[in-house]
């Protein structure tokens, strides 16, 4: 019984990424199109493409987005999002809350996977944490964004959760870029995406909920870069406590 299991998972697995790769090919040549609209409309414009690809890759893989608000949200208002980072199915969620302008801080190596990485490549700030030049070259990238009224999104872990805690230690960037352009810091879980992809194998891929948590903005007014580190800590033991009370972790 477990062979045939194993062996429906496979293909279940195998029928998502081709339906995941039919779809992105299917909305590439808009993307193209959108690109002419410029950087901002245009930008704009891939986010909602996006959307309506994960949209209809959810429901034809059997994964339900949820979002769950513990405080009303503004979309109106312009936030740095940040969320814990523990699988490649944290992507889809992404564009899913684009209900506003908003940019993604993304890994650079991503822009390597075929078809994926084209899109990848137009929708993302780029980063390559291990290249000094590039992580100055993505700050003045998220900056501008902000000037011009549109969200980010950065993942202050920088890379997979393989702890087995609630979250890694996180990187100053999101809380530079906070305190420098005064914008709140938004806290974003993403609570069952480990469950739906696994980080040890793309063949860990199962149906199910994925929960998108919003939590209480933390504001930054009046904060100095003096004020980083507890900045940092005041939103990562937010977020810890409240992935706690989604998921089950070790105490210590």
């Amino acid at each position: 019984m477990k062979r045939l299991l194993r062996l429906l998972q496979y293909l279940y697995c195998i029928y998502a990424l081709l339906l995941f790769i039919i779809l992105m090919l299917l909305i590439f040549p808009l993307v193209l199109l959108a690109l002419l609209l410029g950087k901002i409309r245009g930008g704009n414009t891939i986010y909602l493409l996006c959307m309506i690809w994960g949209k209809i890759w959810y429901f034809l893989i059997g994964v339900q987005h949820r979002e769950i608000y513990e405080v009303p949200h503004n979309w109106q208002k312009q936030y740095i999002f940040v969320a814990n980072h523990i699988s490649y199915m944290d992507i889809p969620p992404l564009v899913l809350i684009a209900h506003q302008p908003i940019r993604v801080l993304g890994k650079a190596e991503m822009t390597r996977i075929p078809v994926f990485g084209w899109i990848y490549r137009a929708a993302v700030i780029l980063v390559n944490r291990s290249n000094a030049e590039t992580r100055a070259r993505s700050i003045r990238a998220l900056k501008a964004a902000l000037r011009h009224g549109i969200s980010i999104f950065i993942f202050p872990e920088g890379t997979f959760n393989e702890t087995g805690h609630p979250l890694k230690n996180f990187f100053d960037g999101a809380f530079r870029v906070a305190i420098e352009t005064a914008t709140p810091i938004k806290p974003v879980l993403l609570v069952d995406t480990v469950d739906r992809l696994h980080y040890r194998s793309i063949f860990e891929l199962t149906p199910g909920p994925s929960r998108v948590v919003f939590l209480e903005e933390i504001p930054v007014a009046g904060l100095t870069m003096k004020d980083i580190l507890s900045l940092k800590q005041q939103v990562y033991d937010a977020m810890d406590a409240a992935l706690r009370r989604y998921r089950n972790y070790p105490t210590a």
